[in-house]
């Protein structure tokens, strides 16, 4: 590396998206998820990486997500971040919902529950 070689901007690595040698119970729930768009940005939820990891047993789905906060001085600017987060949950439940699971929990990627719908033996 010469001497201006630390001004290189770093090489972009590609998204990654879901992988393909998943069970189809959990390749269903990910193209559920795709019909939820993230209001501030138009994009899917799976294709913008907000999808952290999910489990799916029976008719009982776990979703969690990776929220990042960007701005965490700005007011103003958690308060969007709020309103946005609460409606990608809301959403995310509904897509669900139509899809037939009888329970569903929302999770942040540190396993905080965010939001859930059902009864807790799955009998909604």
């Amino acid at each position: 590396m010469g001497l201006l070689g630390i001004f290189k901007r770093p090489e972009r690595t590609p998204k990654r998206g879901p992988k393909e040698d998943l069970p189809p119970e959990v390749k269903r729930v990910v193209e559920v998820l795709k019909s939820v768009i993230d209001p501030e940005t138009g994009l899917n939820v799976v294709e913008e990486g907000l999808v952290y990891g999910l489990t799916v047993e029976g008719k009982k789905v776990q979703v969690f997500f990776l929220f990042a906060r960007s701005t965490p001085d700005c007011h103003f600017c958690q308060a969007l971040a709020i309103n946005v987060q609460r409606r990608i949950l809301r959403d995310t439940i509904e897509a669900l919902k139509k899809e037939g699971f009888k329970r569903i929990e929302i999770y942040n990627e540190i396993g905080l529950l965010l939001d859930e719908w059902g009864d807790k033996d799955g009998s909604a």
